[in-house]
């Protein structure tokens, strides 16, 4: 399994749950994000073991390329997930963009498609297709991109692009992997035929099974295999009870009337992936506990991944076994606040896991870890 976690570029993190994404405004955060504090995320998430950072996109956040490229040169070996909506810029100029971040950063680049916010946001930015006409774009995009990053000269001509005689001179090495998700019968075709992982927020575990099962039929008809992967937020502590103390902190923390207003925004949404999530909470602080150790208190006043996994270290790690069986390879996970929330899920859960034989940390181990203490290297 890979474990990955969450770059918070949307203004602020803190210890209270910070909102934003599909239209809602963010909440106000204790924690700016500037690139000293991005950085220290992004340093310790590297030395906890942890594969890339997920960085978001849209008009509530930092823009994620320009953010990602100023904090590569902060750590060593992390990756960058990414997230950028096609559309916003020609096919040829992302197929280079993305080039040259891979080949820069020594590999470091994944890719998070993003088809689309809420309509009134793409307006904003110049962009007036409706939904659907959004997933029939991001087809002809991928195939453009895909063909550019194996050396083609293309010549497209589709409902919405169209380039001639499109090459790259610097190819990206190694093709960065796209994730891609989404819940519409549209976004299935289009991850089925383009994503390399398909991405799913977190959904107690029989519906994640019902997902997967749909984009491993379509992928299969297109001839491809898809890895899974989830989007969820963690809460983990030494005992049970410490952790559900901290999610009651964070429910309490959120005002009645926040919910509501957050709601109705989201109620508006066209994701069918957020009205799913809305379903799980149902803006009541009553039975949030919707699986084991599975709450979806987030979701009362956040867009977009709304559930947590909630426990003990060792409870959360079996949570996380559970989807595993599922078939989710990937785990995408943040935490209030970042800084911290990383560290107490690459120290508690992570070794449980390694225990297990479930995962084993991509960092490289420090040569002098093997050293005890004042001691000495045997001579060689």
């Amino acid at each position: 399994m890979k474990f990955h976690w969450f770059l918070p570029t949307n203004g602020g993190d803190g210890r209270q749950v910070v909102s934003g994404g599909h239209g809602v405004s963010h909440g106000a955060g204790g924690r700016p994000a500037s690139v000293p504090y991005l950085g220290q995320i992004a340093r310790s998430a590297e030395q906890l073991g942890f594969e890339a950072a997920l960085t978001p996109t849209g008009a509530w956040c930092e823009d994620a390329w320009l953010t990602t490229a100023m904090l590569a040169p902060l750590s060593e070996r992390l990756k960058f997930l990414v997230a950028f909506r096609p559309g916003m810029t020609s096919p040829t100029l992302a197929a280079q963009m993305a080039a040259t971040f891979q080949n820069l950063s020594g590999g470091r680049l994944l890719l998070n498609v993003v088809t689309g916010g809420e309509s009134h946001e793409q307006r904003a930015y110049g962009d007036f297709l409706d939904k659907d006409e959004r997933y029939e774009r991001c087809d002809e995009f991928l195939e453009i991109v895909r063909r550019l990053w194996t050396g083609d000269e293309v010549t497209f001509a589709g409902r919405h692009l169209r380039v001639e005689q499109a090459r790259l001179q610097q190819l990206p090495d190694p093709v960065p992997e796209i994730y891609f998700g989404g819940s519409s019968p549209a976004a299935g075709l289009v991850s089925a035929k383009h994503a390399d992982v398909y991405l799913t927020w977190g959904e107690p575990p029989a519906a994640v099974a019902k997902k997967i099962a749909w984009i491993r039929e379509l992928a299969e008809k297109q001839g491809r295999e898809v890895r899974f992967g989830i989007r969820m937020h963690t809460i983990n502590r030494d005992t049970s009870e410490e952790a559900w103390a901290e999610a009651d902190r964070l429910l309490e923390g959120i005002d009645d009337a926040e919910i509501r207003r957050v709601q109705e925004g989201l109620k508006r949404s066209e994701s069918v992936g957020q009205q799913n999530m809305l379903a799980l909470n149902n803006g009541s602080r009553d039975g949030l506990e919707i699986h084991p150790n599975v709450w979806a208190g987030v979701g009362l006043v956040r867009g977009g991944a709304g559930t947590a996994l909630v426990g003990s270290h060792e409870e959360v790690a079996d949570r996380v076994e559970e989807y595993a069986a599922l078939g989710i390879e990937e785990f995408v996970l943040s935490a209030y606040p970042h800084l911290e929330g990383a560290y107490h899920f690459g120290e508690g859960v992570l070794p449980i896991l390694a225990k297990r034989g479930l995962w084993t940390n991509p960092a490289p181990v420090a040569a002098s870890a093997s050293v005890p203490f004042g001691g000495q290297r045997a001579a060689s």
